[in-house]
């Protein structure tokens, strides 16, 4: 009796600039018990056969820690985002249905399941998502939290940057300005630490600007989809909770 198979079929381009090398291929990768589709684009990179029996160049696609930890392999698996070394093939596939894999669609591709995630980054620029220490080194120590509070930013601080929640966002789309909710999640993370919070209302003044906080269309698939199941949604009400009694103070304190 021949070995089950599980079928793959991948969305190629070899360059962004050449729509006409856009095409579907189709591959039969022997199944494994507890088989990722990570493992079976691994097992492809070694034998890069279609099922016609064409040899062609291996499939181009990020993959690191192989342990949903790093990010790099998300892509979209039937149409939806997911990490690739987190989705086993009998979950998505119990009956041996063909399974289709292509790159995220709100990146900019660079060629096959590779896209260019540096906009991520440079969200956490327009937020200004880090801590600004210089001049402080001869102010003494800092300041001090609880081990509860530690235990509680510690939950909110496992984004690995996959982009899956931006992927699933409405509001991402080539002319908007939204930095998106991951952005937004750090700002909430950095406002609970001490030191981090000294420079809250400069983020916070970059989240009521174009593209904050305000651009969100409260449609709630980011949540749905983080892998690492972060309370994206809630981050997003409490900054714009936050900005809203800024603004307000502003308003009729003169002050912030």
């Amino acid at each position: 009796m021949s070995a089950r198979q599980v079928h793959l079929r991948v969305l190629r381009q070899d360059d962004p600039g050449l729509p006409g090398s856009r095409r579907w291929e189709e591959f039969a990768v022997p199944l494994r018990p507890r088989m990722t589709v990570a493992d079976a684009l691994l097992h492809l990179q070694q034998h890069p056969v279609t099922t016609q029996g064409t040899e062609v160049a291996p499939i181009a696609w990020e993959v690191s820690c192989m342990q949903e930890s790093c990010g790099a392999c998300a892509l979209l698996i039937n149409g939806k985002p997911g990490i690739a070394c987190g989705v086993f093939i009998d979950t998505i596939s119990p009956t041996g249905k063909p399974i289709s894999l292509a790159p995220l669609s709100g990146f900019p591709l660079v060629r096959d399941l590779v896209v260019d995630r540096s906009r991520m980054a440079a969200d956490l620029v327009q937020v200004r998502a880090w801590t600004q220490l210089d001049g402080l080194h001869d102010q003494g120590p800092g300041p001090r939290e609880s081990p509860e509070e530690q235990r509680e930013r510690q939950a909110l601080s496992r984004c690995i940057s996959c982009g899956i929640c931006l992927e699933a966002c409405p509001q991402i789309h080539e002319g908007s300005a939204f930095v998106g909710p991951a952005a937004i999640h750090q700002v909430r993370l950095l406002k609970m630490h001490p030191t981090g919070a000294m420079q809250a209302g400069e983020r916070l003044e970059r989240l009521m600007g174009e593209g904050g906080v305000a651009d969100c269309g409260k449609a709630q698939n980011c949540v749905e989809v983080c892998p690492q199941r972060l309370p994206l949604v809630t981050s997003l009400a409490v900054l714009s909770r936050d900005t809203s009694l800024r603004l307000i103070r502003r308003w009729f304190l003169g002050a912030d």
